[in-house]
């Protein structure tokens, strides 16, 4: 079991660094966005960083969980983790959108 959590763990872990580096680069492009668009790419970085400490949390709790009580962690980690991708990709959309 051991394996299958390190596994879940590092998979979840990469991507997880993904998003920091995209949410890095929208950070910049708010910064210098106009003020009518830099409202709204900071709403939705607020949205992603909620997000984001919640699957944090998941992830350290399935971190520190011993034995087979991580796979009853993993739904609520999985959760987390899909919530952050819905929020990642409709802030992508609009980053996206604001380049052109």
């Amino acid at each position: 079991m051991e394996t299958k959590r390190d596994e879940y763990v590092t998979k979840l872990k990469a991507q997880l660094d993904r998003w920091n580096a995209e949410v890095a680069k929208w950070e910049g492009q708010a910064a210098k966005a106009q003020a009518s668009m830099r409202a709204e790419y900071e709403k939705q970085l607020t949205a992603i960083r909620q997000h984001q400490a919640q699957a944090v949390e998941q992830l350290r709790k399935v971190q520190g969980a011993s034995g087979d009580a991580w796979t009853e962690l993993q739904r609520g980690a999985d959760e987390a983790w899909a919530a952050m991708r819905k929020a990642f990709e409709k802030a992508s959309t609009q980053f996206t959108q604001g380049k052109k």
